[in-house]
């Protein structure tokens, strides 16, 4: 697991692959009125990436302290940290 930023300020917290084609990246929020902001720099991102060469991402997600979990209108998954165990 990797954190990447360009010369353009464009970031993601984490990037995660598996394998040649296969990546994730997310933004990690404690505050969950951060979500559309950390939303639209992941969307930033995945269109910074030559996704020839890298492949479609599997997963753009923002993990947050609380708050509901789902998948928004641009595809971008919110996950409250607790769907990952007690």
């Amino acid at each position: 697991m990797d954190s990447w930023r360009d010369s353009n300020g464009n970031e993601a917290d984490a990037v995660v692959t598996a394998g040649p084609d296969g990546w994730a990246a997310f933004e990690i929020k404690l505050n969950p009125e951060a979500v559309d902001e950390a939303a639209a720099a992941l969307l930033r991102f995945r269109d910074n990436v030559d996704t020839s060469r890298h492949g479609e991402p599997s997963c753009l997600g923002v993990i947050t302290s609380t708050g509901a979990g789902g998948i928004r209108d641009d595809g971008v998954h919110v996950i409250p940290i607790g769907c990952f165990g007690p």
